[in-house]
């Protein structure tokens, strides 16, 4: 467990601090050592979700989630009452290329990769086999909400919806609180999710839809408008 704790702290202090440029090649490589310290530790495929069976399945799950997202995504477009949430001048900002970079290679080879196969993948059969499926959930769940502390500072600043948890230094401090709650929360659905299709395929696919859709949109609104 040690070992896959250093692997996620120096993952996430290189993306968010030191070399943030190299984000998808320092993905790759910490989920590859992730995946031999779980060799290392005698879980199988099977374990992680990972076999045939497993992604045989996890391919109908994904299917049905992806389509989920993006009708949910699509309503809460059309109400006024969630519209803001799409307003996000991190994804606004994007040309037409880098938003194809986000969401084809960033987000799937970068995001989902390391976060499914650390936190559904390896972190939680790790626990599971330990402590049983209660807590390979919890401390799963609670460390993907403390993973996302460096990446949430700022998040105010470019999106609307989160501004009105306030400016200053409230507006930096409760931001990041939420989304520790917020993704925290994420965590228990998305390792319940695992538990029930079998497959790490099904979290990842809910993962990159909820990231990939959600970029699409907030980069497409304000075109939609004539702002961008």
């Amino acid at each position: 467990m040690f070992c896959v704790l250093a692997v996620l702290v120096g993952a996430n202090l290189l993306n968010n601090l030191l070399a943030p440029g190299a984000y998808v090649p320092t993905c790759v490589v910490a989920a590859a050592a992730l995946l031999l310290i779980a060799r290392w530790d005698g879980l199988t495929r099977a374990d992680l979700g990972l076999d045939t069976v497993a992604l045989r399945r996890g391919l109908w799950w994904a299917s049905v989630l992806v389509g989920a997202v993006l009708a949910v995504f699509l309503v809460g477009l059309a109400l006024p009452a969630t519209r803001e949430a799409f307003e996000d001048e991190r994804a606004a900002g994007l040309t037409l290329g880098q938003l194809l970079w986000r969401v084809l290679i960033r987000v799937p080879v970068g995001t989902v990769l390391l976060e499914e196969v650390a936190f559904r993948g390896v972190l939680w059969a790790m626990v599971r086999r330990r402590r049983g499926t209660a807590w390979a959930t919890a401390v799963s769940s609670l460390l993907f909400g403390l993973w996302h502390v460096l990446p949430s500072r700022g998040l105010s600043r470019a999106n609307a919806a989160a501004a009105v948890l306030g400016t200053g230094p409230a507006g930096s401090v409760l931001p990041v609180a939420a989304t520790v709650v917020a993704t925290t929360a994420a965590g228990v659905v998305l390792c319940e999710l695992r538990r029930r299709s079998g497959s790490l395929l099904a979290p990842a696919a809910l993962h990159w839809a909820v990231n990939g859709f959600g970029y699409v949109l907030a980069w497409a609104v304000p075109r939609s408008r004539g702002e961008h």
